[in-house]
C-alpha cells in the first residue's frame, strides 16, 4: 500500500532548499523532517537530496519524484477546495445559452427561480438555436436536446422528452386517422425543419420522409397550423401537451413512436466545476423532472 509519510517533507525541502525553512513552513521541528525524509529515502531505496553543510540540493531521481509529488498535492489541494466551494453560496457572473422555445418555456422560469435563490448571481442567459462554441465564446452552460455530436465538451443528462405526432380531431374526422407509416402519404404532413419524422417500427429507428403544403420552422406556427385543421405534425412534448391535454389535438401513431431522446447540460472540460455552474445544472436537473 501506498505510503503517504514523509511526501510533504519532501516537497517543502525540494522547494526551500533547507531543512529548517522546510521545518518552518511545516510547523514541525528540522529534526521531525530529516527523519521523514531519511525513512522516504529508506523505502524508495534511492537518494532524492545531495546534502552539505550550506547546501541542500535535490538529486536526478529526486527530481523525477518531485514533479509527480507536486502534481499529487496540488490535486489534494484542489479537492479540498472544491469540498469548501460547494458549501458557498454561488456569486459571480455566469454566461449559458439555450434552446429558443425550450429555453422560453422550460430553462427561463428555472433560471428565474435560481436567481431568487442566490441573488448575488448574475446569469447571462442566450436562447438561440445555434450551436454555438462555448470555449471561444466564453459560455459556462448550454443546454442542448437531443442526440449530441462528438465533441470535447463534458454532458450531463438531465431528462428527456418524448415526440408526439398529432392532429385536431376534425382533421382526423374529415380525413381519416392514419394506423401505419405508409397511410401518412395520404395526409397532409406540416413540416419542420427536417423533412422527415422519426419513428420506431419493429425495434428499428426509421426517418420517414413526409410531404404537406407548409414548412414552417417555428414549432408554435405549426401547432396553430395543426388547430386550424390543415394538418399533422410531429413536435417535441413542450409544444403540445397542453393542447393533447385540452383535446385540442389528438395524439396518433402511438406505437410507432421513437424513443424519448435526452435533454443535456454541456460544459467546457474542466478539472473543477464551479460551484455555481453545478447547482445551477442540479437545480435545471430537479425542475425538469
Amino acid at each position: 500500500m501506498l505510503s503517504w509519510e514523509g511526501v510533504s517533507e519532501f516537497v517543502a525541502v525540494a522547494e526551500t532548499h533547507s531543512f529548517t525553512a522546510a521545518a518552518g513552513n511545516l510547523g514541525i521541528s528540522t529534526a521531525q523532517v530529516s527523519r521523514q525524509i531519511g525513512a522516504l529515502e529508506a523505502r524508495l531505496d534511492t537518494k532524492l537530496f545531495y546534502r552539505t553543510t550550506r547546501r541542500v540540493t535535490i538529486t536526478e531521481t529526486g527530481q523525477v519524484y518531485y514533479n509527480h509529488c507536486r502534481q499529487v498535492l496540488d490535486g489534494l489541494a484542489e479537492a479540498e477546495r472544491a469540498i469548501t466551494d460547494l458549501q458557498q453560496n454561488p456569486k459571480g457572473r455566469l454566461n449559458m445559452t439555450a434552446p429558443v422555445t425550450f429555453g422560453e418555456s422550460r430553462i427561463a422560469p428555472l433560471v428565474n427561480d435560481f436567481l431568487r435563490r442566490f441573488p448575488d448571481l448574475e446569469i447571462n442567459l442566450r436562447l438561440t438555436n445555434q450551436l454555438l462554441d462555448l470555449v471561444a465564446e466564453s459560455y459556462d452552460l448550454a443546454i442542448r436536446l437531443g442526440e449530441l455530436e462528438d465533441s470535447s465538451m463534458m454532458a450531463r443528462r438531465l431528462s428527456s422528452r418524448r415526440h408526439y405526432t398529432c392532429a385536431a380531431p376534425d382533421y382526423l374526422a374529415a380525413h381519416g386517422t392514419p394506423h401505419t407509416l405508409s397511410e401518412l402519404d395520404k395526409h397532409n404532413c406540416l413540416q419542420g425543419t427536417l423533412g422527415y419524422w422519426r419513428f420506431q417500427e419493429k425495434g428499428t429507428m426509421r426517418h420517414v420522409r413526409v410531404k404537406g403544403n407548409l414548412r414552417c420552422n417555428s414549432g408554435a406556427s405549426l401547432v396553430d397550423a395543426a388547430r386550424r385543421n390543415l394538418g399533422i405534425i410531429q413536435l417535441p412534448d413542450y409544444y403540445v401537451e397542453g393542447e393533447l391535454q385540452e383535446g385540442r389535438l389528438v395524439s396518433i401513431l402511438e406505437t410507432y413512436r421513437a424513443p424519448d431522446d435526452g435533454i443535456w447540460a454541456i460544459y467546457p472540460q474542466n478539472r473543477h466545476l464551479s460551484p455555481k455552474v453545478r447547482f445551477l445544472i442540479d437545480h435545471i436537473g430537479d425542475g425538469l423532472r
